[in-house]
Order: structure tokens, then C-alpha cells, then sequence
């Protein structure tokens, strides 16, 4: 690992904030974990969520995706329903305006090379906005969202990476699933936007050198002395959900959903719904 990049997307950052032994299992040795049913499908929905919108948005052919599935459907109306002023591809829009699906940024930082991806990118000469589309319920804690990575890293990276200053730019999240409750009404819309700010591109610049820092000093004794990083403290909780618990040494109360698993290789995480365990969809 030392003679190249390591990449690390917002998953990442948030699996080592929580518990830097389980980004060992799950990053540095490539563990696989196991998924309920119920997890397993609604990663695929989001999946087909994703690759709807982004199928939209290029323009492509989008009828046989929503004939196939029903609730596709439905969320997919009552989106546009919601957010005519962001979905609604206009063609007499300005030439200048940039909006792209799926846009990949990264940046590098000493040894790492941090990626973003972002569902949406919609910029001016004097705005940028990053939508996000989350596939679950909108978290009552806005700011367990606000201070999630994810939140953190995509306006952090664009700003570097790009001639807008913080004050121009925004992270909305709109979560698809709420909007489709009720077939005999308009929904609310469902979204939660976080302008950013100078300030908190200076806190998350410095609060970022200070995870990989120490990142890097665990990862050096990792791979000199074969030190395993360090385990969370028992009594925060997390143990008792984390596919890894029993490896760890650690009490395990799995829930009693998760009786029927199906393994999943290239999951990051995968204790649903913490952020942390939710990567960025690539299509």
C-alpha cells in the first residue's frame, strides 16, 4: 500500500470514524459480511433507483425500468412531483449551466486519494448544488446526517477541486422512498439541505488531516508489526450489530430479521441504515 494511493470514498471514512478494527475486517483484509433478505433487497431497489435516474437524466429510454417494478414507478412520479425545479429537464436552459449524473471527483491527500461521487451535480457561474438520492426513510436526527462524512467530504472535494468558494455550494439529500406513500395526494417534499460555509470547509480540512493522520500511523504498524487498529470501546453498543462481533470477541445480538443472510463479498458495511455502511452507488 505504500508505493501507491490508497483510495478512500465517504464509506470509508465513516466505517474507520466508528470502529477502526472493523475497517480492518472490512477494508484492509476484504472480509465478506452477510445481509439479511430484506437488506439485500433494498440495496437492489437503490441500485435500480440509480441506474433509473441516471438512465433519465442522460436521456436514454426509462419505461421498460418502471414497468418492471411497480414502487419504481410510483417513487419516480411523485419525485418529479416534489422537485419539478431540479428534475424537470428543460432544453432552453442555459448553455453554461453544468449538470451531469453520476459525476466523480477525488482529490488527493498525502498517501490517499479521496473519491465522491455525486448523483447529481447541477452548477452556474454562481451556484453549485450536489443532490444525493437516499433509497430509506429520512432520519428524524438531522444532525447525525449533518455530521456524517458523506455530508462532510462531497462539498469539501468540490470546493477544492473546483473555482466555487464554499458559500456556493450545497449538499442536498432527497430520500426517493417517502415520497410515495399515498397515491391520492402530491407528497411532501422529502429532502434535507445543508448549505456549506467557509467555516466548515476549514473544520472538516482539519478534522480530515487529523482521520487520516491517524490512519496512517495505524495502518504503519499494521503492516511493520502486524498490529491490529484498535477496537471501540464494548459499552458504545455498537458490538451487538456488527457482522465482525464474534471475530472481535465480542457479544453479538443479530436481528431476527437477518435468520435468512446472503453473503455479500464487496460490502463495505453493511448494518443498515447507518450511513457508514452505505457506499455510493457507481453505475
Amino acid at each position: 500500500m505504500a508505493d501507491r494511493y490508497i483510495q478512500l470514498s465517504q464509506g470509508h471514512l465513516n466505517l474507520f470514524s466508528l470502529c477502526p478494527r472493523k475497517f480492518q475486517h472490512a477494508y484492509l483484509e476484504q472480509l465478506g459480511s452477510a445481509v439479511s433478505l430484506e437488506q439485500y433487497a433494498q440495496q437492489q431497489w437503490g441500485t435500480r433507483f440509480h441506474q433509473l435516474m441516471q438512465q433519465r437524466e442522460l436521456g436514454l429510454p426509462i419505461e421498460l425500468l418502471v414497468q418492471a417494478d411497480v414502487q419504481l414507478d410510483r417513487c419516480l412520479t411523485a419525485f418529479l412531483q416534489a422537485a419539478p425545479d431540479i428534475l424537470t429537464l428543460d432544453p432552453d436552459r442555459p448553455a453554461q449551466r453544468f449538470r451531469q449524473s453520476e459525476h466523480q471527483r477525488s482529490l488527493t491527500a498525502n498517501r490517499y486519494l479521496l473519491v465522491v461521487v455525486y448523483d447529481l451535480l447541477i452548477a452556474d457561474r454562481y451556484n453549485a448544488q450536489i443532490l444525493d438520492w437516499k433509497t430509506y426513510a429520512r432520519p428524524r436526527n438531522q444532525r447525525w446526517l449533518e455530521d456524517n462524512w458523506q455530508t462532510r467530504l462531497y462539498p469539501f472535494v468540490l470546493a477544492e477541486t473546483s473555482p466555487y468558494a464554499p458559500e456556493q455550494i450545497s449538499m442536498t439529500y432527497w430520500f426517493v422512498q417517502s415520497q410515495a406513500e399515498s397515491c391520492d395526494r402530491v407528497p411532501e417534499p422529502q429532502c434535507l439541505r445543508f448549505p456549506y460555509h467557509t467555516a466548515a470547509h476549514e473544520k472538516t480540512r482539519h478534522d480530515l488531516n487529523g482521520l487520516l493522520s491517524q490512519l496512517s500511523n495505524y495502518l504503519e504498524r499494521y503492516q511493520d508489526a502486524k498490529e491490529p487498529l484498535p477496537q471501540i470501546e464494548e459499552s458504545q453498543g455498537h458490538c451487538l450489530t456488527c457482522p465482525f462481533a464474534r471475530r472481535c470477541q465480542r457479544q453479538y445480538s443479530p436481528h431476527p430479521k437477518t435468520a435468512n443472510l446472503v453473503s455479500d463479498p464487496t460490502a463495505e458495511d453493511t448494518a443498515f441504515p447507518d450511513l457508514a455502511d452505505i457506499a455510493e452507488v457507481v453505475l
